[in-house]
């Protein structure tokens, strides 16, 4: 599967929130069911929440301001985000990414992560698993620095505190980003990070899954079982994670594997939207350039050699370029490797 490109018959967030919507509203779904287009249906379904919201209804008025959101329409949604962020900690939620992103107004980190805060530490039932979201941004920010002064020890703090001992229904992102962490070398401690990914994997993260398959592969955090490591790189692969592509491209190509690697990682070359991949697949975009870049070099050497593709000198000095364009470090340990007459 390329997984540069969205499937065109998969939802857009605008048409899942209808449906969400017409779930609500009986009335509001009989109604749209005389529009033809999505665009007709939006403009009927805001002219019915807001006829909602001025009498009273609480949650039209959210669903009103995040469909503002989801059609893009900023400054709309802060503004009614913005007057009800004190009863409502979903719209306080939104009111903060707006900020962090700099959505509609200009960016205000101080504010978002004011929020963000006030979110995670709501002091009621009622914010229920948006809460995990909060930390985990918060997290995030800790780590990057991001309106507050970087801190691994925050960011630690508060992707445990989001990551919930492995609640299915927390955060899994935090739990897989804690296994990302404890790769780090400032941070290192694979056990840790393999029982993270173990967690998240388990939890449904395609991030975690492509990660298991490397420490599998090498022994990291765990006794090195090349089966385990083949099986976890496959569904990653599969399910469109494209450093296990990249690393499942070198199994093939270690095993003797000419043509499935020469044919894998040809595939991956073709990859050129990284940002729309990260999106599609919820996976980081450093380890998609990682991944593209093992493969796309692995691909070079197959050309060079004429191992499983015909031998093409020239495209394959043209993928070893783009390749150390990428990602140079990846380039230079794969260089070293082909010195070495390990590749």
């Amino acid at each position: 599967m390329d997984c540069s490109q969205l499937n065109p018959t998969e939802k857009t967030r605008t048409s899942k929130l209808l449906d969400e919507i017409n779930e609500i509203y009986q009335d509001i779904r009989e109604e749209s069911m005389h529009s033809e287009t999505t665009g007709e249906k939006v403009e009927k379904t805001v002219l019915l929440l807001k006829e909602k919201a001025e009498r009273g209804d609480s949650q039209a008025t959210f669903l009103l301001g995040q469909l503002h959101y989801e059609e893009g329409h900023y400054t709309e949604a802060e503004l009614i985000f913005d007057d009800i962020k004190d009863e409502d900690p979903q719209a306080l939620y939104q009111l903060a990414v707006i900020y962090y992103d700099g959505l509609g107004s200009k960016e205000d980190l101080a504010k978002a992560i004011e929020y963000m805060r006030k979110v995670a530490f709501w002091d009621s039932s009622e914010v229920g698993c948006i809460r995990y979201a909060a930390l985990y941004n918060l997290g995030w920010a800790y780590l990057e620095g991001f309106g507050v002064e970087a801190s691994n020890t925050e960011a630690e703090r508060f992707w445990l505190l989001a990551a919930d001992d492995g609640n299915p229904d927390a955060s899994v992102k935090a739990q897989s980003s804690l296994g990302m962490f404890y790769c780090r070398p400032e941070t290192l401690d694979l056990r840790k990070a393999f029982s993270w990914h173990s967690e998240a994997c388990g939890n449904g993260s395609l991030e975690s899954q492509g990660a298991l398959g490397v420490m599998y592969l090498y022994g990291h955090g765990v006794q090195k079982d090349p089966d385990a490591a083949l099986f976890c790189l496959k569904e990653a692969a599969e399910r469109g994670n494209v450093y296990a592509q990249g690393h499942l491209t070198a199994c093939y190509y270690h095993r003797k594997l000419y043509s499935r690697a020469a044919a894998l990682g040809e595939r991956v070359c073709g990859y050129e939207d990284i940002s729309a991949i990260a999106r599609r697949t919820d996976c980081l975009e450093e380890y998609i350039r990682k991944g593209i870049t093992i493969a796309m070099f692995y691909y070079a050497r197959c050309l060079q050699l004429g191992r499983g593709v015909l031998k093409n000198r020239d495209r394959a000095k043209s993928y070893f370029t783009q390749a150390a364009r990428i990602d140079p470090e990846i380039c230079k340990e794969l260089q070293m490797d082909v010195v070495h007459g390990r590749i």
